[in-house]
């Protein structure tokens, strides 16, 4: 690791030593007024297992007509983007409806990394088309668009913030009954077949939001892995990395009976905290990213490393949607949200973008360097999984070790040497920080909680990574 690198390091540990970290179970609000469970506990005393119905087979996607023939689909919905809308993925599907004798409308508006914009212009597409059922067709930005228009389309009265999370939007419940959802996945990261959860870029404020409730889940995700054989090495490379994350946060966040209030199960957010359920499918998702990861980037025609890391963002789904993120996602929003002239390569977009997957691990090195005295059991056994020998490392290193396996990991992919290379400096530390304060329904979600100054030196530290 360069000089500079490790001066970046010490500035960050400097600043975890004069945080007083408490013991998250009293360092974590979420309320006014603490809420008593059955057993008279102010946290949480339950956690509840939620995901969509999954097929995963290759070709598995011709099915999806007759799915929505035995659903009694009258008037499908068919959503996507302008560059899928022209390859085999969509063609797929649009024949399957065909041969089933499906009736459905195109809607092929779907913006890359959404804003409120254009989910308003698919939620007034979904109004005027009264449709019975919805098909998604590509990455998370269409599945979470998709979702909303549901949602919005289902609740024609409701205003749009009602739904956004808070503190920017209203989080009111979800009530209403939804349409059937079929997602199918054309991209190995976001997970979002599996989830209730729709992130979007809320222009007003140049940050990332979303709406997170498990009545806007997928009723089922055709798991595909053909479709992964059409990613651009990029593609596959920063989706890849939403994976990573999405299994190391929810792994290592906060345990769910640590969480407070205590809530009824069935109120209580799909973040719900590390829990034995999610645990699994979180290591297992981990696993496969560290063994086929790098194959699936470096050889297009490699099926059983793309197939692999297919289903891995799947298994992540199921973890971080039932578990929830932390820092790296609640870092992520306002990187992607302040974007400035950053154009990733690969991606067939017309406007500056920081891909999700590649704003969320570009953080990771100094957040798990600043979480890693929380729990350092699992950011060891995670660093274990990723390649690292721990035979010798001391309990209180765990940490460093796991941004240095990190680093190597993502020098090895060539990626971008940290925020710098994507247009920041140490003058946007305090507009990043600013849009991730918002972020609390995942930043409470870390094992130990963060001061405004926290955040800056994390930042700071991941301006350059090697």
């Amino acid at each position: 690791m360069a000089a500079a690198a490790r001066a970046r390091v010490a500035h960050l540990l400097r600043q975890l030593q004069r945080a007083a970290c408490q013991c998250p179970t009293h360092s974590h609000t979420y309320s006014q007024a603490p809420g008593i469970s059955p057993s008279g506990k102010t946290t949480d005393y339950a956690f509840e297992m939620a995901v969509s119905n999954i097929r995963y087979g290759a070709g598995v996607t011709k099915e999806v007509g007759m799915d929505l023939q035995n659903m009694g689909a009258k008037n499908v919905c068919l959503m996507t983007d302008k560059n899928l809308s022209q390859l085999p993925p969509v063609k797929a599907v649009m024949d399957s409806l065909v041969k089933n004798g499906i009736n459905f409308q195109l809607y092929d508006n779907v913006r890359v990394e959404p804003t409120d914009t254009s989910f308003m212009d698919a939620i007034e597409f979904a109004k005027k088309g009264t449709f019975d059922a919805y098909v998604a067709v590509g990455g998370g930005s269409t599945m979470d668009t998709c979702k909303a228009a549901n949602l919005y389309a289902s609740s024609p009265q409701s205003e749009f913030l009602d739904y956004v999370n808070a503190p920017i939007g209203k989080g009111k419940p979800v009530s209403v009954p939804l349409k059937p959802l079929i997602a199918v996945p054309t991209t190995s990261g976001t997970g979002s077949e599996t989830t209730g959860v729709a992130i979007f870029d809320y222009e007003h404020l140049k940050v990332k939001t979303g709406i997170a409730s498990r009545a806007i889940k997928p009723t089922l995700g055709l798991v595909d892995p053909l479709h992964t054989l059409h990613m651009p090495g990029q593609v596959v490379a920063n989706s890849g990395f939403d994976v990573l994350c999405h299994a190391l946060e929810s792994y290592t966040a906060l345990p769910y009976h640590m969480r407070a209030p205590a809530l009824p199960t069935h109120l209580s957010t799909a973040y719900q905290g590390s829990n034995p359920i999610s645990d699994i499918w979180s290591i297992q998702a981990l696993r496969i990213v560290a063994k086929y990861l790098k194959r699936a980037v470096r050889n297009p025609d490699d099926l059983e490393a793309r197939s692999n890391m297919h289903l891995a963002s799947a298994f992540a789904g199921i973890g971080f949607g039932n578990a929830g993120v932390h820092l790296c996602h609640g870092m992520s929003y306002p990187i992607s949200g302040l974007v400035k002239t950053y154009k990733a390569k690969d991606y067939s977009v017309d406007h500056p973008l920081v891909p999700h997957g590649l704003s969320v691990v570009l953080t990771s090195p100094a957040v798990f360097t600043f979480t890693g005295k929380m729990f350092p059991e699992r950011h060891l056994e995670t660093a274990e999984i990723l390649g690292a020998d721990t035979r010798t490392t001391k309990i209180q290193d765990a940490g460093l070790v796991l941004a240095d396996t990190l680093r190597k990991f993502l020098f090895d992919l060539n990626v971008d040497n940290g925020l710098a290379a994507l247009g920041y400096s140490k003058a946007d530390i305090p507009a990043l920080v600013k849009g991730t304060l918002p972020q609390e329904r995942v930043t409470k979600l870390a094992p130990c909680p963060q001061s405004e100054e926290d955040l800056s030196a994390l930042f700071e530290a991941s301006m350059e990574l090697y």
